[in-house]
């Protein structure tokens, strides 16, 4: 056995006598930040990190008055370039130092896991069905985060295949992430025949405001290994 094999089932073990039961083994979720690592295993194309508590945020009227934030940033400017954009974004003030350093800690965090310096960061406010199709993001991976509001929906590997064959989205039993949970989702650049097939949820109509974090990793960089 390799020193990547080696290392990635000491990676899984360690995840497994923390992690919930239940999912798919394409799927590792735990408490511990140690779970998004579980994406460099080449059988996992979602790795979540069901952590405990999270920033306070705008509540929905508030957040009807927020901009929405762009950026692409080094990992290591991430907090003060954060705190400036949602300053001129309109945040309240009580507001801007707890989420920019928790914004912060995950581009860090994705930064170091991939091996890249520069992401791509945007901080959203939705009211609409964005994304409301089924797909898999033409990028390495993804890191999602929903601080309000449903969070994002995705499919296991068999209703994916499905879904390959035909089948109506509306017959099969998409699985969605909590507000508040780290979500890495491995894109088509990763693994064309491999990635996360996920959606926005339906809220278009409702009057519910999501707000969404969403972290790529500068383009043309290699794929990660375990």
């Amino acid at each position: 056995m390799g020193a990547a094999a080696r290392d990635g089932d000491r990676l899984m073990a360690t995840i497994l006598r923390d992690g919930a039961t239940g999912w798919p083994e394409h799927v590792v979720c735990s408490t511990g930040p140690e779970a998004l690592a579980a994406i460099l295993l080449p059988h996992v194309n979602l790795a979540i990190w069901d952590r405990a508590a999270m920033p306070a945020v705008p509540d929905a009227e508030m957040l009807a008055e927020i901009e929405d934030i762009t950026l692409m940033v080094e990992a290591a400017r991430a907090l003060p370039t954060m705190t400036d954009a949602m300053v001129a974004a309109g945040y309240p003030e009580a507001f801007i130092a707890p989420l920019a350093n928790d914004i912060a800690a995950h581009a860090e965090r994705l930064a170091q896991l991939l091996d890249r310096d520069t992401l791509a960061i945007r901080l959203e406010v939705v009211e609409t069905d964005a994304c409301r199709r089924f797909h898999s993001d033409y990028v390495t991976a993804r890191l999602i985060l929903t601080y309000a509001g449903p969070g994002t929906q995705w499919l296991d590997n068999a209703d994916a295949a499905r879904l390959c064959e035909g089948v109506a989205a509306e017959a099969l039993e998409p699985r969605a992430l909590a507000p508040g949970q780290i979500a890495l989702f491995k894109g088509r650049e990763w693994s064309a025949t491999g990635a996360i097939v996920h959606r926005s949820p339906p809220i278009a109509g409702t009057g519910q405001r999501r707000l969404v974090l969403v972290i790529d990793p500068a383009a043309d960089a290699p794929v990660p290994h375990a």
